[in-house]
């Protein structure tokens, strides 16, 4: 893999939709020419809505709106907003329209799992927070918790570069011809700050493990420190033996994974790994004050990413993801400072000990829940690659 490391950049972390959704609404708001949005969810609640507003509002204003939205994640959005946002001008595609229950066929799993915005080719979101209020269980009273990034600056172009050309694949493969994108010079902003950073996407043809290999290069440079918060961590054999190198050579690895599991199977898969990574001396943080949600890592203070890919197979191999990767140390220690307060306030550790001392048939389950998540894999095609 070579990362396209790009500098002069001007980066804004943006933590739970509190922060993301006004961001995004007000670059919207100052659309003049253009905006792409991507996502997987788009609900139809009070943070849809506002959102499904604005792009009317700026579809009024003759700004060209191009939204794409998952099939099976945006299956509401298909049901409920699809056509009155085209009736106001919205132009919108969906990628992989669902037409009955996701199946184990392998292209049925291959889903459009990024959370990409670019507005006028100045300002881009990227991240893991999908258009849906934070607010998604009525008992909790803090926010799902996940990050995006808002980035001015030269990474402008490969990202505007990246949502032309989903575009066009998913117009093409929807024989919409009509949808096509009118040929235009690449978007080359100047620089704005003094941040260095990258972009990568993970696709099933030529970017298939610029993701994972990223994070392994990272995980391998690591000396001191790794903080690495995953909603639904689930790693292949690489990735494990990359953490375990790294504990050996004495770096302090703090994993923030689920407490509250939306996935009850796949957090129990995760669950099934405990014991190895508590024995080589990770450190394994629940997060219980509300969804984990967050797909970020950083790395002894100066190496950080944000993105929308999970570490587990469904990412990692499956689905179409974006992430921007960080070499700046301010930006990490933000990052940081994030997630260390985030485990203050909602976390909860494991110890070996406790877990040992764990009822043995949650243990097993765990085992189970993991020997079906290999199997569904197995089944889609990719069980060599895991």
């Amino acid at each position: 893999m070579s990362t396209a490391w790009l500098r002069g950049n001007a980066l804004t972390l943006l933590e739970n939709g509190t922060e993301f959704f006004p961001a995004l609404l007000a670059a919207i708001d100052a659309a003049r020419h253009e905006v792409f949005l991507e996502t997987y969810i788009f609900a139809n609640d009070d943070i849809g809505q506002s959102i499904a507003a604005a792009l009317v509002r700026a579809a009024g204003r003759d700004v060209t709106v191009r939204l794409l939205v998952d099939g099976f994640g945006g299956r509401e959005f298909v049901a409920e907003l699809l056509t009155p946002l085209t009736e106001a001008g919205v132009t919108v595609l969906i990628y992989r329209r669902e037409v009955g229950t996701l199946s184990l066929r392998r292209r049925r799993l291959r889903r459009l799992h990024r959370k990409l915005a670019v507005i006028d080719g100045r300002v881009a979101f990227v991240g893991g927070i999908n258009i849906i209020s934070d607010y998604e269980a009525p008992s909790l009273d803090a926010p799902r918790h996940d990050y995006a990034v808002r980035v001015e600056g030269p990474l402008l172009g490969p990202i505007h570069a990246g949502v032309r050309h989903v575009w066009e694949l998913v117009a093409w493969a929807s024989f919409r011809q009509r949808l096509r994108l009118p040929a235009s010079p690449p978007v080359t902003p100047e620089p704005c700050g003094d941040v260095e950073a990258a972009f990568l996407v993970r696709d099933n043809i030529r970017h298939r493990r610029d993701i994972e290999d990223a994070y392994l290069l990272g995980i391998a440079g690591a000396r001191r420190e790794i903080i690495l918060a995953n909603a639904y961590f689930l790693p292949g054999r690489r990735f494990r033996h990359a953490l375990l190198d790294a504990s050996r050579r004495g770096v302090m690895i703090t994993l923030l994974v689920q407490g509250l599991a939306d996935h009850p199977l796949q957090h129990r898969a995760t669950r099934a790994l405990y014991g190895q990574l508590l024995a080589a001396g990770l450190r394994i943080v629940e997060y219980h004050r509300s969804y984990l949600h967050a797909k970020v890592a950083v790395i002894d203070g100066r190496w950080a990413t944000v993105g929308s890919s999970n570490i587990d197979p469904f990412s990692l191999l499956l689905a179409r993801e974006a992430n921007v990767v960080v070499r700046d140390a301010g930006f990490a220690e933000r990052l940081r400072a994030c997630l260390i307060r985030a485990i203050h306030e909602g976390g909860q550790e494991i110890s070996a000990a406790s877990w040992q001392r764990g009822p043995r048939l949650q243990r097993l389950l765990n085992w189970a829940a993991y020997g079906l998540v290999r199997l569904m894999i197995g089944l889609a095609g990719y069980g060599n690659h895991h």
